[in-house]
């Protein structure tokens, strides 16, 4: 095809030519289409220059004005492949580990990820908090208010970042032994979370940091540093693993010194940015204002992760029961449900993000196009990435191991959970639009019960009768159909409330 035609999308399997300055134009009817895909028409998600445009060039994006879907892929695409970025930290650690190490060397690092987002959820969740003040800040135009809460956010990055490092130190090791980590494991997973914590006074820099660049509508400046510092902690390992020999040492190593260069390539960002955005040493400190706001929505976010990541802590220590061998097969299959899961997650940021702005500057049909747009994009991308993996589980399992034992053990996860993540979508959008509006409590509240107070309910009273991983692994996909309907019902009461306020003011 020379590009001067291409084939489109017609009604009932029929193929419709569309001409070329024709769909530039707009020119083109589409009452053929569905409802849903009539939005992503009129948004104008045909036009590549335009998207293009945004993901490569654009550092500020305008959210309050113009089209909205050739934005919010914009804005999602690199988004989620920092979270897929920072995925790869581990997974990377994983199989240099699975393939060069040995099959406990490789338990030992997998079986640290529920353990390591317990204790850093809470923390996490603060950087949406501050994504919101700044943004809520953009939309009312309050600039003079900005400064403060650039520099609030960061201060609390370094302080939470320092809490984090002593804490990893001092009850991480406790926490390994309570939930039952196989002791022919133990010693190497206590070696490789003590040196990771070594590393989150800049973990967090970096978090808080992009937070504030997102808030902005820049979400590919944090990409690039994540691409950088993600090719640095592959080469990393493979010499630290390899070359030295420092087995599961060596990656936490490679992951610190990463982490490093992300934070300090962040703040080199900010300390570039035109007034009211640029960071200054000198002007470091915590504003009262900012902080209270700062916790009121991120706090029952991280909140939630908190328990999220106790419920999945109580779920690996059922995953233990069943030796190391699915403990590692677990910890492989677990990378790509979750590289599923940050596509979810990435547009449930942008609707956080431009739900913000365009809530704050009284903006409602907006913010309906903006729920709209992010949750049909979600449900379609996520559905296909999952299939990728699941078509492909065989070669993508092998990058970190040939152990049959080990492969059987993550079949199971990716057939009975990575299939299903795009479900996560009914909860995450409107939780995230919620959040947007003000509103994080309610959500935290509906997830902690829908998704962890369950998980903890299953494991100790299913699971015992019925001991086999698939029935384990299925309280996935029943939590996310319990939350969803609870979250959903109440995000719709909530918005028209909020928006009847609007109307009536």
């Amino acid at each position: 095809m020379d590009g001067c035609s291409r084939p489109g999308i017609g009604g009932r399997g029929q193929l419709l030519t569309f001409h070329k300055t024709a769909l530039l134009r707009k020119e083109v009817h589409v009452s053929f289409l569905p409802d849903g895909l009539k939005v992503l028409w009129s948004e104008k998600i045909l036009l590549p220059e335009r998207l293009w445009h945004n993901i490569i060039m654009a550092k500020e994006m305008d959210v309050l004005h113009g089209s909205l879907t050739d934005k919010i892929i914009a804005f999602t695409i690199p988004l989620a492949l920092s979270s897929i970025l920072q995925q790869l930290f581990n997974s990377a650690d994983i199989a240099v580990v699975g393939r060069f190490e040995s099959s406990a060397a490789m338990a030992a690092v997998g079986s640290n990820a529920a353990l390591i987002n317990l204790i850093i959820g809470l923390f996490t969740g603060l950087a949406v908090g501050v994504n919101v003040v700044v943004a809520t800040c953009i939309g009312k135009g309050e600039q003079g208010k900005i400064p403060d809460a650039v520099h609030t956010s960061i201060t609390l990055a370094v302080i939470s970042g320092f809490l984090l490092l002593a804490l990893g130190q001092l009850i991480a090791p406790a926490v390994l032994v309570l939930v039952g980590t196989p002791k022919d494991v133990l010693p190497l997973a206590e070696l490789y979370l003590r040196i990771y914590f070594l590393g989150m006074p800049f973990f967090m820099v970096y978090n808080f940091g992009s937070a504030v660049l997102r808030a902005r509508g820049d979400s590919t400046r944090p990409f690039y540093i994540l691409i950088v510092s993600g090719i640095l902690n592959i080469l990393l390992n493979l010499l630290l693993v390899i070359v030295f020999h420092l087995g599961v040492a060596g990656v936490a190593i490679a992951t610190d010194i990463s982490n490093g260069l992300s934070a300090a390539a962040v703040l080199l960002l900010l300390g570039r940015e035109p007034e009211p955005y640029r960071f200054r040493w000198s002007r470091m400190r915590l504003t009262k204002e900012h902080l209270r706001r700062i916790f009121a929505i991120g706090a029952p976010a991280g909140l939630q992760g908190v328990v999220f990541s106790l419920s999945n802590v109580v779920i690996q220590s059922g995953i233990n029961s069943f030796g190391s061998a699915c403990v590692a097969g677990n910890s492989a299959a677990q990378n790509f449900e979750y590289m599923a899961y940050f596509v979810v997650n990435g547009f449930a940021q942008t609707a956080i993000t431009f739900t913000s702005q365009n809530f704050a500057a009284g903006r409602v049909e907006r913010c309906r196009r903006i729920y709209r747009i992010t949750e049909l994009l979600s449900l379609i991308c996520t559905a296909i990435v999952s299939a990728v993996f699941l078509i492909f589980r065989y070669p993508l399992i092998g990058i970190f191991t040939t152990d049959p034992e080990v492969i059987r053990y993550a079949m199971v996860r990716m057939y009975v959970v990575t299939s299903l993540e795009l479900m996560t979508s009914s909860y995450e959008i409107s939780g995230g639009c919620l959040r947007g509006m003000g509103h994080s409590l309610i959500p935290a509240i509906e997830t902690i019960l829908g998704c962890c107070a369950f998980r903890i309910f299953w494991v100790s009273a299913v699971f015992p009768t019925h001991h086999t991983l698939q029935i384990l692994m299925a309280v996935y996909p029943v939590t996310w159909v319990l939350t969803a309907s609870m979250v959903l019902p109440t995000f719709f009461l909530i918005r028209r409330s909020e928006f009847a306020r609007f109307r009536t003011g």
